[in-house]
């Protein structure tokens, strides 16, 4: 097992004469250097920088950027990613804008003279999207603008964007990676030196860095990613089964279905479905969704906003992960009173089962 590393500073031989790499932990510390190194490895990256949080990690890849270019992004975003672009990176000059981007010829179309970045998720959160990170590299190459993928829902044992010619990959380690809900963490990986360089420098004068401990999680979650995600995947596909046959459930969201507008973009560029599963819940008579009933009665699935862990967590969208987002948007994207997300974790299958029907009985009763 990797040691944690817990100083804070490291002795010199004299001064600016190191011993080794590192002098200052905020710098570099080797737990977090065996983190970064092993999360490069598993994105096929040559650089690795670990954050704090996958916030923290999304800030200092828009911190490369300068007051006045513009980013695209695509309009279906976990709710933290739209609060910093919409509410924190605006005061200082970036310009984002919220589009969908299925048809890379409208994101074409869309780039300014000043566009520096695209970024997008594929799935996206929470109405699992599918973007086509092939066809957005080509677009974002021909136009020399900087292509970002948060590849947390998929993982790299899913996914992996820079394959498919994406300039970065963005992680909320917080999430499966980790897996265990007891981390908070983020991380970039990138091939390309100048904006590794970049990013490195971010890391050490922002100072939003992964500590070494929460280092040493991460590394141990990584031990079992690939294991935990095929089972996630299996697990997921016998619920969406269940709830697409389910009467009180009107739409299943899961690039798994045929149905799903980007399964065959999804069976491209992904080697499975993932864990994750939105689903609408039907309306009653006051035009009304019963959604607060059917999470209130669950006892295998926790409410709980984040993903990823070995546990299993229902979460609404509307006022929970995505409540900053403007009712106008909500609107826009789906997200309504009736949007339940799950993320499906690793107990046996037929108890979660047995779950979502004590749900869907308490929601019953409601209607």
């Amino acid at each position: 097992m990797t040691p944690i590393v817990l100083a804070s500073t490291f002795a010199q031989d004299g001064p600016g004469v190191l011993k080794g790499p590192y002098d200052y932990s905020r710098a570099g510390n080797p737990t977090r250097t065996a983190l970064e190194q092993c999360l490069a490895a598993l994105e096929g990256a040559k650089h690795g920088v670990a954050f704090g949080s996958g916030c923290a990690a999304t800030t200092a890849l828009l911190l490369t950027l300068k007051s006045g270019d513009h980013v695209l992004v695509g309009d279906d975003v976990y709710g933290g990613t739209f609060r910093i672009f919409d509410k924190v990176m605006k005061q200082f000059g970036l310009d984002a804008t919220f589009m969908d981007l299925s048809d890379p010829a409208k994101v074409r179309e869309a780039i300014r003279p000043n566009t520096r970045m695209l970024w997008l998720e594929t799935p996206s959160n929470p109405m699992l999207k599918i973007f086509d990170i092939a066809a957005l590299a080509e677009v974002a190459k021909k136009a020399n603008v900087t292509l970002a993928v948060d590849n947390t829902f998929a993982t790299p044992m899913l996914q992996r964007p820079l394959d498919l010619g994406a300039t970065v990959a963005v992680h909320s380690t917080t999430k499966y990676l980790n897996g265990h809900s007891d981390v908070v963490g983020g991380a970039a990986l990138t091939s390309d030196d100048e904006l590794g360089e970049k990013l490195h420098f971010i890391q050490k004068s922002v100072g939003g860095v992964q500590s070494p401990f929460d280092s040493y999680m991460v590394l141990r979650g990584l031990k079992t990613l690939g294991v935990r995600m095929r089972q996630h995947v299996k697990s997921a596909e016998v619920l969406v089964d269940h709830l697409t046959r389910h009467g009180l459930v009107t739409r299943v969201f899961y690039p798994g279905l045929e149905s799903h507008p980007g399964h065959a973009v999804a069976a491209r560029q992904m080697k499975g479905f993932g864990g994750m599963i939105s689903l609408d819940l039907r309306v009653g008579d006051k035009g009304t969704a019963p959604s607060a009933a059917f999470l209130r009665a669950l006892r295998v699935f926790t409410c709980a906003e984040s993903l990823g862990g070995v546990e299993s967590l229902a979460e609404l969208p509307a006022i929970m992960t995505h409540a900053s987002l403007t009712p106008e948007a909500r609107r826009s994207l789906g997200i309504g009173d009736g949007l339940v997300r799950l993320s499906v974790g690793l107990e046996d299958v037929e108890d979660l089962k047995e779950d979502l029907e004590r749900g869907f009985r308490a929601m019953e009763a409601a209607l």
